[in-house]
């Protein structure tokens, strides 16, 4: 293996970028393991968490109970959502994993080409939903299903990501990812220029923090994306989402969402679950073989690792991250993960128009995504479009035309290489 100078310094963990030099000692490997198989009898009896301290009375195992938990009118599914549980969009191989569904985002562009979010009528035109880019699939009643505006002529599909190892993810300091966007423009020569942006943290209001979660990198903390996604993708409302995006089939009251007698609410155990989970293992047969390793210095060689990192170490335990909302715990400080990502926005040609959080630049980016768990996706990119890694691959414009253009020279055998250790991953 052939780290490149972005590998070395994050893996070094030493970073300086205007503050002090910070040095972590001792870093050791995050836990990796397929660990929460999706039981029918007994969920999570026979799930192994990555050791992480749970609250006084709850359990890991209670905790994937509820993500897999399915959803009805009565418990405030909808009224338009896209699935039932958390565990039906992230749920391969096992609870927490990536899948093949996808979600629809839709708008528009005003006169100054800047993205604007869709309004969608519902029920005949009586009522309307507003404020979002996001068109659900589903509905609880006919009156409230949507359908795409014909004025939106700004339209994607996005896939659903892997949520397995991303309280590690959650614990990188900011400084890291920074010093990552930092040094890219030098170490490719000005192509490739990774933005970082900055995101409400939605527990902690006024705070803000480098975002790292969905394709837009929308949310920084894991208790906002999980209740950004309660509301958005199942329709139920929470302490930091807690309005409907409309009335019309809804028989409960908001929030639908409240805390148990351990004084946790679904987002709490849901965020305590992810954050329990280990990172996705590699195929250790593949990557051992020749083959496999010959394809890492071939990844490396073309530059791929520019912006899919393979390794980074997570802020000290102790670290006080969120706007202050949350501490990083052992289980998850001071640890060497490989994702194959630098979690930053890139225009790599694909963008699909959407913003989701300011600036308008970030329309036509999208984050860089994890390679961690890859022999587990039949279908690529954000949108599921290619079917085959050399068309993924091939995709890749814009920052990453160079990258394509060696890829391209690349003999058969060494290709053939390169997907080896693609699917090792």
């Amino acid at each position: 293996m052939r780290p490149g100078p972005i590998s070395i310094l994050v893996l070094l963990g030493v970073l300086s970028i205007g503050h002090p030099v910070i040095a972590q000692q001792s870093a050791t490997e995050a836990p990796a393991g397929f660990d929460t198989p999706t039981l029918v009898v007994n969920p999570g009896s026979q799930s192994t968490s990555n050791g992480i301290a749970q609250p006084n009375g709850d359990t890991f195992a209670h905790d994937q109970q509820l993500y897999e938990q399915i959803h009805d009118v009565n418990s405030g599914l909808g009224p338009v959502y896209n699935g039932r549980a958390c565990a039906e969009c992230h749920q391969n191989p096992v609870s927490g994993g990536a899948s093949q569904f996808t979600e629809l985002r839709v708008g528009h562009r005003d006169t100054n080409g800047n993205f604007v979010n869709p309004t969608v009528s519902i029920n005949d035109g009586a009522n309307s939903i507003a404020g979002r880019s996001i068109i659900n699939d589903r509905a609880v009643i006919p009156q409230a299903q949507e359908h795409v505006p014909v004025t939106e002529d700004v339209r994607t599909l996005r896939s659903a990501l892997n949520t397995l190892g991303d309280g590690f993810v959650e614990a990188i300091d900011d400084r890291t990812l920074l010093a990552i966007a930092e040094d890219q423009p030098e170490a490719s020569e000005g192509r490739i220029h990774g933005e970082a942006i900055q995101v409400p943290v939605l527990e902690a209001p006024g705070q803000t923090r480098v975002g790292r979660f969905g394709w837009k990198d929308q949310h920084s903390s894991l208790i906002s994306f999980i209740g950004d996604a309660y509301l958005n993708e199942m329709g139920v409302t929470n302490r930091l989402r807690p309005k409907d995006t409309t009335p019309v089939g809804k028989i409960t009251s908001d929030p639908e969402d409240v805390p148990d007698q351990l004084g946790l609410a679904d987002i709490d155990h849901f965020a305590q679950f992810v954050r329990g989970t280990k990172v996705p293992p590699r195929d250790a047969v593949l990557a051992a073989s020749a083959a496999g390793q010959a394809g890492q210095i071939v990844f490396e060689s073309i530059h791929c690792d520019t912006c899919h990192v393979e390794s980074i170490i997570t802020a000290p335990a102790g670290t006080v991250i969120n706007g202050g909302a949350f501490t990083v715990p052992e289980a998850l400080g001071n640890k060497i993960i490989h994702p194959f990502s630098d979690f930053l926005l890139h225009d790599i040609g694909t963008g699909d128009g959407i913003v989701q959080n300011p600036p308008q630049d970030t329309a036509n980016k999208l984050r860089t995504a994890a390679l961690w768990g890859l022999r587990m996706r039949p279908r690529f990119m954000h949108d599921l479009q290619s079917l085959t890694l050399e068309e993924a691959i091939n995709r890749h414009r814009g920052e990453a035309k160079d990258v394509t253009r060696q890829f391209d020279q690349l003999s058969p055998k060494e290709k053939q290489q390169l997907f080896t250790f693609l699917n090792s991953l």
